[in-house]
């Protein structure tokens, strides 16, 4: 059986006191984590997912509550777990880089320490489908903060096709991408705004009608949306929803 686990589905704030980005894909041949909020090690634990079920990490962008809990993932895995297997970090363009430089920046530099596990690094290119782990990964360019690299995640799983938004605002070409989903977990931090980097429940109502896919989940909600969720046009992930794929 196939499940998505919402670890974090909070804004860059934490608002409602919930956690930041993160969501745990279980597939027949094992577990991919897409993106690592700086509060994810404290999700698992909660949810008694052990870091060691993980197979990949799988992110969208360069924001701290996309990518921010890598490192801390990483000495847990090291310390606590002591893993062996090996473990693909996978994302835009420079992660590699962007990691160790987060880790050093917290004082938890990569290169000081013996690993006990491989851990490799893999760039994904929009249009160029890759195997991470058990699922199968392709990354398009979304409309956010061109700095962070910003990608919305095309995944196959198994027979599901699962699409995630990533952060961004609406873009033209957005519905297609999307496609014929079975399931688009799309960002919704606001209710209404003109910030033109975050989607907002009003622009997505007006254009639902350009969307083919089965199901819409909304995530990366801010206060405004938690407050108006029971008004929602659509359903609304809390922290440790878990949805049959």
């Amino acid at each position: 059986m196939s499940e998505l686990v919402f670890i974090g589905t909070s804004d860059a704030f934490g608002a409602g006191g919930r956690r930041q980005s993160a969501m745990l894909v279980r597939a027949p041949g094992g577990s991919v984590l897409v993106d690592c909020g700086a509060t994810t090690s404290g999700g698992l634990s909660e949810l008694a997912i052990a870091r060691d079920e993980i197979d990949a990490i799988l992110i969208s962008h360069f924001h701290g509550d996309h990518f921010g809990g890598i490192p801390f993932l990483l000495l847990g895995a090291l310390y606590e777990d002591r893993r062996r297997r090996p473990l693909c970090i996978a994302g835009p363009r420079g992660i590699e880089a962007r990691v160790r430089a987060l880790a050093t920046a917290m004082g938890y530099s990569l290169d000081e320490r013996e690993w006990s596990f491989p851990i490799r690094f893999e760039e994904l290119s929009p249009g160029r489908p890759r195997e991470i782990g058990p699922i199968t990964a392709d990354a398009f360019e979304v409309f956010h903060q061109p700095q962070t690299e910003p990608h919305g995640l095309a995944l196959r799983v198994g027979s599901q096709r699962l699409v995630y938004s990533g952060d961004t605002g609406f873009f033209p070409g957005f519905a297609e991408r999307v496609g014929a989903a079975d399931l688009f977990v799309c960002e919704c931090t606001y209710l209404d705004n003109d910030f033109e980097y975050h989607i907002s429940h009003q622009d997505l109502v007006a254009r639902r009608h350009e969307f083919r896919c089965a199901r819409i989940v909304l995530t990366h909600l801010g206060d405004e949306m938690l407050a108006y969720r029971d008004k929602a046009a659509f359903e609304t992930a809390d922290d440790g929803l878990r949805i049959r794929l």
